[in-house]
């Protein structure tokens, strides 16, 4: 293809003209960089163009020129809108190139260009027609949103492929992508009216629609007939074994699930090692619910609803009797999270492609807003549904803080009975004032102990304020109490060819 049809030049300017935008981020990953430039000149050139053939629709507020910035080294993860790097440039819209979880943003409007990752589309028609025949099931045919160009071509072979008494109608249900271009959301409830298809034709005012049930994953989007459920069909990715393929076999866990690899061109329908994730997590699950101190990190800045989504997590930890820290820090990793040890266990609120960290090795485990549902809330039980995506948990499952029991709980990773701490009404007045208390096993956790000696300062931290002030911060070389600077020394000058204290010759 050629360059301007692979990153969706023609779109993009569109896009930007008809939002009358005149400072656009341009957000790429990593792997993109090397082609940001050549995106700029083309993006450039095509404004200009369709602003001399249109001078009305072309015409920018206030005669400002359009200004492009690259954006790289997102705060986040890549497949995010990084709504806090376009505020450095004061951008008034985002064009997000890559892999993408099309999460809504809060703030920007975003147009997301997927990219057109090659595939053979004669031999996945082939490979799709012959795996359906073998099952007497409907088979929902989802895919890497990189692949979503060569969909209608793949839709098309596999209808005219089928013999004449072969109803396709019901044996395949394709999925459709969103909008590639979407508006801020500030509430999260409002997800669903973002959630509409590039063709518009399938309604997403709610999940139940005339003549069928709507579901939705990672910006893809399809209906099932009235009476068919998702547990009733086999599931078929078409695309790589990526975040976005783990939240699909996650999500849909009770279906049937096959992938077609796009690079090997063959079927893999053994998924034991992807399935083998949910056990980690329900395990992680029982590991949280022992905690006593609990960091929230926050992994989005620029996905709707993360605040408030924040702001449940804290209610459900306080309830449950345990402390919590709000902790900013950018894509986490072990050496950062090293710095608060007295955690046990972390919950990463994020986009539901990042949001599944493999803690092993972390100090602390990792876990969703989902999963902290099931560990701190008293009586939860998992039925073995996931719910990644934060956003609907808050719509299809709120928070229900059920915490008044009195009983020991046993602890599968204690093998013991232990009881959890009970809020008294001192605590819950301070709650309501927006401070959280510490529990009496979490003060014992907050003896100060001064590294530079071997003195502990006697008592506890009053709050978790003042412990976290009392603290310092060492970074990854640490000079052992030794403060004095080290004497400098002269390096090499000269050319790597030829230093000037070496000999002639040598």
């Amino acid at each position: 293809m050629e360059f301007d049809e692979i990153h969706d030049i023609d779109q993009a300017a569109s896009f930007i003209l008809s939002g009358n935008f005149t400072r656009v981020a341009l957000q790429f990953p990593d792997e993109l960089l090397k082609d940001s430039t050549r995106v700029v000149g083309a993006l450039g050139r095509k404004l200009k163009e369709l602003r001399e053939c249109n001078p009305v629709n072309g015409e920018i507020k206030d005669g400002k020129e359009i200004r492009l910035f690259i954006m790289a080294d997102t705060t986040y993860g890549n497949c995010c809108v990084d709504e806090a790097g376009a505020s450095h440039v004061d951008a008034d819209c985002v064009i997000h190139y890559g892999h993408t979880c099309l999460s809504p943003t809060s703030k920007l409007p975003a147009f997301f260009v997927f990219g057109k990752a090659s595939i053979d589309v004669t031999n996945c028609v082939e490979t799709l027609s012959s795996f359906a025949s073998t099952s007497s099931k409907s088979v929902v045919v989802l895919f890497g949103l990189e692949y979503s160009y060569s969909i209608p071509r793949i839709k098309e072979e596999v209808a005219s492929s089928a013999p004449p008494w072969f109803n396709h109608g019901s044996k395949f249900h394709f999925a459709d992508v969103m909008c590639p271009a979407i508006n801020p959301s500030k509430d999260p409830e409002d997800f669903v009216e973002l959630q509409r298809p590039a063709d518009h034709s399938i309604p997403c005012d709610n999940t139940h629609v005339a003549g069928g049930s709507r579901h939705s994953i990672g910006g893809l989007i399809w209906v099932l007939p009235d009476g068919k459920r998702m547990e009733d069909c086999l599931l078929l990715w078409i695309g790589s074994e990526n975040s976005a393929f783990a939240n699909v076999v996650l999500t849909f866990n009770s279906c049937d699930i096959v992938r077609y690899d796009t690079k090997e061109s063959h079927l893999v329908t053994d998924l034991s090692q992807q399935r083998r994730i949910l056990k980690r997590r329900y395990y992680l699950v029982e590991k949280a619910k022992d905690a006593n101190m609990v960091g929230i990190l926050v992994g989005t800045l620029g996905a709707a609803g993360y605040l408030k989504m924040i702001n449940r997590m804290k209610d459900l930890v306080a309830a449950a009797g345990k402390k919590s820290y709000t902790l900013v820090m950018g894509r986490p990793n072990p050496a950062k999270l090293a710095n608060f040890p007295e955690c046990d266990v972390f919950i990463y609120v994020s986009c539901a492609q990042t949001a599944l960290l493999d803690s092993k090795e972390f100090l602390a485990p990792i876990i969703t807003p989902f999963e902290a549902m099931l560990a701190f809330n008293r009586g939860s039980q998992w039925t073995g549904a996931y719910v990644i995506t934060f956003q609907d948990l808050m719509i299809s499952n709120p928070v229900e803080i059920n915490n008044h029991s009195e009983e020991a709980r046993f602890s599968l990773v204690e093998g013991r009975y232990v009881e959890d701490f009970e809020s008294s009404e001192n605590n819950i007045e301070e709650r309501n004032q927006g401070v959280l208390t510490i529990t009496n096993a979490t003060e014992k956790a907050l003896q100060l102990r001064d590294r530079s000696c071997d003195s502990v300062i006697k008592g506890t931290a009053k709050s978790g304020a003042e412990f976290f002030a009392a603290r310092s911060y060492q970074g990854l070389e640490m000079n052992n109490g030794n403060s004095l600077p080290e004497p400098y020394l002269i390096g090499r000058t000269g050319k790597a060819s030829g230093y000037e204290h070496e000999k002639p010759g040598r």
